[in-house]
């Protein structure tokens, strides 16, 4: 909203809190209790029209009484009061601001018009504002407590969680101490009046104390602007998300299948997967993968190893493993010999490797020692139930110096309650991940292999197409809003993006047809020609295989009689001719715009199996190689692109050419609203976009 940095919300020299009270019940109390009791070593002023005194320090009466220096303040005043204490901050060359109170926007009109007045009051002084209806900011390392939160802090850590929500804040705070994780920093951002999430991602990132940021999101404000944001900070840092709510941007008139096909939340998955930013369903979920990524070393592929005392537990860790897209680590001969010098006999050395129940404390190091000395190994996965002999913390106190002198990463499933209680402490005083089954183990290797996939992705940086964006313009030329791109200028408009097409040719008559069709040779497709029928086949409306002038004559006459029966109101324009492709795989490539990130990009099975299937894939313009690929290997449409059984391979290389070109031509024309081939024919050499649609967007939505 404005210029002014925010450094000041996160290095402040001198915090001001407006509205602070002695009452231990009110929120003014909260915030300036923590204030104090966190330890920040900058210059703390409190201001309340009562003045006196709070905890021995002195309460001026406005703000313009309060000494320097002071640039942050934050508010804990009633709602009708903030927009002249915004006023009184500005005047008092405060630029940075923390609205804490509720009663705006979140309540209704009133409160909307309410928080309206501080944004612009804000903009008039050149401040930024965090809030309202916020917790406020905490920092660990500074230190720094602008919160009313109920103590006890949070510990020092290296995860940093930003939040919409404040009540999630403090349910993850008091969950953390509990868990034995800590925070670096902690941003409630509350209705994000004026500073958003994109705002503070970069803030957070460049904190040395932070190595993961978790996010809590209801919405993003300006999804172009989150998506660069975010694609620089992965390069360096994990972020994690969680994305709830449903949001009106994807929201979509079904008018094509790209349309009817993506779903609400399918844009935000497509914005995540594009910057790198992994999605989690549940709070749990983003914990357990962001203390791994935060503690645990990079995983340099997905074989990984399970040690365990127990038959069962290791047939659970194999399967979660396989489920999260990795695999059992072929152990070598060396390493199963040196297994066998000092477990039972009756161990199992294969991987899982069992111990038996009868593993001690030094079997536990010794074989662990032993499995990550493989070279086929990359990770492993330790699985401790407490153990009938000893007490789990023994492990514990082995297990750890062999962990931390590895390069490879491990996990811990410490299954079991009171009897690992202490033997999980330990681990994580020694910032050694542990769960309590092998399912979220697995699940949060699954991470680390992703991490370490897209960080090799981003080694090299790929060339992206270029179109011809004058001729593609140029066939836009007689587009009209809201309504789809006639035949010819649609061919014309994937030419300019080198697209293969079959160009189509439209007769108004039967005679006409005759006369194309010799033109054209054979054999040939007749298609209705209909603005109001998006998809011929639904009414009969395409002839296959037309081998003459005279099925040519004879089929024009049939279809526009079968489609006026079938659908009497529809605007009959005649019929398109258009040569036959030669049989191959048919697959739909799909792009629709969407107002928070731009040009939505879909793969599937095409023809007639689109909406069908369903086996479809999404990702953001502008797509590169590797992600025009995984596109393709996410589908069967893809998969199959290879060959299978009776059906010979077709050009995969084709088929990604021309989506990266699409997705070039509705990034570059955003006035394109939605755009489809379907079916794109894959041959065994290239591809041929047989039928094209393409609608401009309406004046409504531009």
């Amino acid at each position: 909203m404005t210029t002014h940095s925010l450094h000041a919300f996160f290095q402040p020299r001198g915090i001001v809190i407006v509205g602070a009270s002695s009452k231990p019940e009110k929120l003014g109390y909260g915030v300036v209790r923590n204030l104090l009791r966190s330890g920040y070593a900058g210059a703390i002023h409190f201001v309340n029209p009562k003045g006196g005194e709070i905890l021995s320090r002195p309460v001026y009466r406005a703000l313009s009484e309060v000494p320097d220096p002071v640039d942050l303040a934050v508010l804990v005043v009633p709602a009708p009061a903030a927009p002249e204490t915004l006023r009184a901050c500005g005047e008092r060359g405060i630029h940075a601001v923390i609205l804490v109170s509720g009663g705006f926007r979140e309540t209704g009109e009133e409160g909307a018009s309410l928080e309206a007045a501080c944004v612009d009051i804000a903009k008039e002084y050149d401040i930024r504002m965090i809030g309202p209806n916020c917790i406020g900011i905490l920092d660990t390392h500074l230190p720094l407590d602008t919160t009313f939160l109920p103590p006890p802090p949070p510990e020092s850590g290296e995860l940093a969680f930003v939040s919409h929500s404040g009540a999630i804040c403090a349910a993850i705070v008091d969950w953390s101490l509990r868990e034995g994780f800590g925070f670096s920093r902690l941003l409630s951002l509350g209705n994000q009046a004026d500073v958003t999430e994109t705002d503070v991602l970069p803030f957070v990132a460049e904190d040395e104390h932070t190595r993961v940021i978790t996010m809590y999101l209801e919405s993003i404000r300006d999804g172009r602007a989150f998506i660069e944001t975010a694609q620089r900070i992965t390069r360096e840092k994990a972020i994690l998300a969680l994305k709830v709510g449903r949001s009106e941007s994807g929201q979509r008139a079904a008018s094509s299948h790209t349309g009817a096909m993506a779903g609400a939340e399918t844009a935000y998955d497509a914005a995540f997967a594009k910057c790198g930013i992994f999605r989690a369903d549940t709070v749990e979920e983003m914990f357990d993968w962001a203390r791994a990524l935060a503690w645990s070393k990079p995983l340099s592929g997905n074989r990984i190893a399970i040690l365990t005392n127990a038959g069962g537990p290791g047939v659970i860790a194999a399967d979660a493993l396989d489920f999260n897209g990795l695999s059992l680590a072929p152990l070598s001969s060396q390493t199963r010999e040196a297994l066998r010098a000092i477990l039972p006999p009756a161990a199992s050395l294969h991987n899982p490797v069992d111990m038996l129940a009868s593993a001690s404390a030094r079997d536990y190091a010794e074989s662990l020692r032993i499995l990550l000395e493989d070279e086929s190994v990359d990770g492993v996965l330790v699985i401790l139930p407490p153990p009938p002999m000893y007490p789990a913390e023994d492990a514990a106190d082995l297990l750890i110096p062999v962990i931390r002198a590895s390069e490879k990463p491990v996990l811990l499933a410490l299954m079991g309650g009171a009897q690992i209680a202490e033997a999980a402490s330990r681990f994580r005083a020694a910032k050694i991940t542990d769960y309590p089954f092998p399912e979220r183990a697995a699940s949060a290797f699954g991470k680390l292999h992703e991490r370490a996939v897209f960080l090799r992705s981003q080694e090299k940086a790929e060339e992206m197409p270029r179109i011809n964006l004058d001729a593609a313009r140029a066939a836009l030329t007689h587009a009209r809003p809201g309504e789809w791109l006639d035949a010819d200028s649609a061919d014309a408009l994937m030419r300019a993006a080198g697209i293969e097409t079959a160009p189509m040719r439209l007769a108004r008559s039967a005679e006409e047809a005759e006369s194309i069709a010799a033109a054209i040779g054979f054999p040939l497709v007749l298609k209705i020609a209909s603005p109001d029928i998006p998809h011929k086949s639904d009414v009969d409306g395409i002839l296959l295989n037309v081998r003459s002038a005279a099925e040519a004559a004879d089929g024009f006459a049939r279809l526009t009689a079968r489609v006026q029966s079938r659908c009497p109101s529809a605007r009959l324009e005649g019929v398109h001719l258009q040569r036959m492709i030669p049989s191959g795989q048919e697959v739909i490539l799909g792009a629709v715009q969407d107002p928070q990130f731009g040009a939505l990009m879909m793969f599937g099975s095409g023809g007639i199996e689109a909406e069908g299937m369903k086996d479809v894939a999404f990702a953001l313009a502008p797509l590169t190689k590797r992600e025009a690929r995984a596109m393709l290997e996410k589908t069967w449409a893809g998969r199959k692109l290879q060959g299978f059984r009776n059906l010979p391979p077709a050009d995969e290389d084709a088929v990604i050419h021309a989506l990266q070109r699409l997705a070039a031509l509705a990034d570059a024309l955003p006035e394109i609203a939605e755009m489809e081939i379907n079916p794109l024919r894959v041959l065994e050499s290239g591809a041929v976009a047989v039928d094209i649609r393409v609608k401009i967007r309406s004046q409504e939505t531009a």
